[in-house]
């Protein structure tokens, strides 16, 4: 398989040709803007970094974190410009993963796997890392006869050595009772927790300035430099999320967009297919669940 070096062409050949891709990424790559796309995502750090902002949360970085994020989650990889940070980023097609998943064994636990006071991280040890870069290995250097063969059952190993780790560390957690450690500033934690909880409402920066008794100035600017991007491109970005979730679930366009905080159809419409790369109403059509 090859081993891209570029997250964006990964996905692109992830969700054309509806398989898994690999990307080995370093400091050259600047990072995308906060974005959505329609495959679900590995993040493995090899040499650690600054932070990860994912749907209302924001993480840290060390060496040997592992990020799940599903396809519905927005996120933004913050304050790595100019500085190397080495990882792994594996994009897989939902399809593809459902194809080698079993009724009693769901590869897609790790991604789907939300409960209160969820993580989108594991963090490994050094011998999990180790097992980690060897399935890298060799998936990127598997080649000649029944290639396609070999990548399959090597992936689908990986996978599951995978979620049963994922599930190792949910019940860790779940026993000794311990709080996630989520890395932010406070007043951007309550900021974000406003928006999301009034993400159908009407917000303007105004808004959030008033409420928290802020200038607005000043809540532009703490809020950027915690989460690296902007009050309204979070906005957009997590009502499209929403609506990409609403719209596999089989609801209505002309009732999602009001769910989601968009004022007029037009508006939505516009964002949607600049964010998705289709419409809404082709979006549903072909991923209605």
């Amino acid at each position: 398989m090859k081993e891209y070096n570029s997250c964006k062409a990964s996905i692109d050949y992830c969700i054309s040709e509806k398989y898994f891709a690999i990307a080995h990424l370093y400091f050259e790559e600047k990072t995308m803007n906060i974005h959505i796309h329609d495959c679900y995502e590995i993040y493995f750090s090899i040499s650690g970094g600054k932070q990860f902002l994912i749907d209302n949360k924001t993480y840290n970085i060390s060496t040997g974190d592992v990020f799940f994020i599903n396809q519905y989650e927005s996120h933004h990889l913050t304050q790595i410009d100019h500085e190397e940070h080495e990882r792994i980023v594996i994009s897989i097609h939902p399809e593809f993963l459902k194809q080698i998943s079993t009724e009693n064994t769901p590869l897609d636990n790790c991604f789907n796997h939300r409960k209160k006071d969820f993580s989108h991280r594991i963090s490994l040890d050094k011998e999990q890392q180790q097992r980690f870069m060897y399935y890298i290995h060799k998936l990127t250097s598997i080649s000649g006869y029944a290639e396609d063969v070999m990548e399959r059952a090597v992936f689908t190993e990986f996978m599951v050595y995978l979620n049963t780790i994922f599930n190792s560390k949910l019940q860790v957690i779940k026993d000794e009772s311990v709080n996630f450690n989520y890395q932010y500033d406070e007043q951007v934690r309550q900021i974000l927790d406003f928006i999301n909880q009034n993400i159908a409402s009407t917000i303007t920066i105004e808004q959030l300035a008033n409420h928290f008794y802020l200038s607005k100035s000043y809540i532009c600017r703490i809020f950027k430099q915690v989460t690296g991007t902007t009050i309204n491109k979070y906005l957009t970005a997590r009502r499209i999320s929403i609506a990409k979730s609403l719209l596999s679930e089989g609801e209505l366009v002309n009732e999602v967009y009001e769910k989601c905080g968009f004022r007029d159809y037009s508006n939505f419409l516009k964002s949607f297919t600049k964010a998705v790369g289709v419409s809404p109403k082709k979006y549903a059509l072909y991923n209605s669940r």
